[in-house]
Order: structure tokens, then sequence, then C-alpha cells
């Protein structure tokens, strides 16, 4: 299948050969199953599968739009949207979507909110009211995603790495986090908190601060902060993010994001 993604995406004119078209559909009917994925783990980190993007990129083209209707709404879209959501052991509040190629693991909730192709969503996940999870992400067992929260897709550049986010981590409401920022096992956003790929992270934790810059360290507790800047025209405070501490064991899995933060006395 690699090779057959690989050769239509150096020459497009094989997306009109069936065998092409049919080795497409397959692979996002996997990646539907959770049989493939973007991103897995692989040793101490991660590897993205970069074929597999090719070949969700590769779909777009080979679907037709259509008119698909549901009730008294109408939409008009290249891609089919998830079904058998009783037979995956998954729970979708109405007005909840989720494309066709994202996989839902058993145990997942979704309230009202999106989930792309090529996401991959795993069990015991709790999908918030209007949380958005971008095409590809990875997002690990018993994640909290809360109200609002933005989970950035990534397509191209095809060798760019998806956002992961692991098990056990609890983002904060209205919380984004986009451009393949990698957040470890167990870690606690507050509301707000605004991670990119050049967000300074910064641990105040210590007698003196560590700065990290595209991933967060498992179980760590972070909240929005900023820092001083220069510019040509005066000093001005940029968006940043604080590690004030890390999670403590007394805190399980399913902590509130408040009982996490006031273990720092931080007001919620």
């Amino acid at each position: 299948m690699q090779t057959i993604i690989e050769n239509a995406w150096n020459n497009r004119e094989l997306l009109k050969e069936e065998k092409t078209i049919s080795t497409i559909r397959e692979v996002i009917e996997l990646l539907d199953k959770g049989k493939l994925r973007v991103a897995e783990p692989a040793g101490d980190g991660w590897k993205v599968n970069e074929w597999i993007k090719k070949a969700v990129i590769l779909y777009f083209p080979i679907q037709q739009m259509q008119t698909m209707e549901v009730g008294i709404f109408e939409y008009h879209d290249k891609m089919k949207l998830k079904s058998n959501y009783a037979e995956l052991g998954v729970r979708v509040v109405p007005n909840a979507l989720a494309r066709y190629g994202a996989f839902l693991a058993k145990g997942v909730i979704m309230m009202p909110s999106y989930v792309n192709i090529g996401a991959y969503v795993d069990s015991g996940t709790m999908v918030d009211t209007w949380a958005t999870v971008g095409s590809c992400a990875q997002i690990g067992k018993d994640v909290h995603l809360s109200g609002g929260v933005g989970i950035g897709g990534v397509l191209e550049p095809v060798q760019a790495a998806p956002v992961i986010i692991e098990d056990g981590c609890f983002i904060g409401s209205r919380c984004i986090v986009v451009e393949g920022v990698h957040l470890q096992k167990e870690v606690v956003l507050g509301a707000n908190v605004v991670l990119t790929k050049s967000t300074k992270i910064i641990d105040v934790t210590g007698d003196k601060p560590k700065e990290y810059v595209g991933v967060v360290p498992a179980r760590s507790v972070v909240i929005p902060g900023t820092l001083t800047k220069k510019f040509p025209a005066g000093e001005y405070q940029v968006p940043c993010a604080l590690i004030i501490g890390e999670r403590k064991p007394s805190t399980d899995l399913k902590t509130s994001l408040n009982n996490a933060l006031r273990e720092y006395d931080v007001a919620v």
C-alpha cells in the first residue's frame, strides 16, 4: 500500500487508476478502524507515518461532492460521516460529528463536538461541548478535552508531526494546542492555555526557570503566563505557559481541573 500511495503522491495521473483509488480507500478504512495511525508510539518517542498522511490528502480529490440530509439539516461535502456508534461502543450526543476516517475507541464520549479525518481518539476519552479534534491529532486514553478546546490538525507539510495528547491528560476550557505540540502523560492544562510550536513553556518550580518548546513533560500542571519581550516600539508582554507544579499521586486520573489547580493555590 505504501508504495502505491507514494507513487500516486509523485504522479497525480495515477489517481485515475482503479488500483490507486481502491488502495487510498483501503487506507482510510483502516484509519477509521484504528488499524493504521498517522502517528504511533515507537520506543521512547513517536513515529509519524508520512505516507498515511499522503493517503488522507489524496482521498479528497478522488471523492465526489454530494448532498446529505439529516432531518431538517443539509450538508454538501466530499466526506461521509462515521456511523455504527452503538456497535463501536461510542456515545455521541446530538450535534456531535466525526468524519469517516477518524478512529473513536470504545468508551469515547462526544458531546456536541467535532473530530476530523485521520484523528485517533482512544478509550475513555471525553470530547466535551464545542471541542474540536483536528485532522490526524492523536488523543490518548482517559483524556478530558473540556468545553471549547481546540486541538489543531495537520495534513501538510506531510513531514510535520500532529498534535499528540498522551493518556490521562486534562485539558481545561478554551485551551488551544496546535502545530504538533506534544503533551506527555497526565498533563493538566488550566483554562485558556495556548500552546504552539513556538510558545515558551517555562517550568518555574525550581530556583531557576527551565524552558521547553513544543513539549510538556509528564504530569505537569500548566497555566497561562506572560513574559516581557523587547520590540522596536518598546517592551511588551507576550503569552507563554507556566509549569507551576507536578500532578500529585493523590490526584486520580478523573480529577477535576479545579482541584488540580487548587493544590497550587491558583484561583479558579
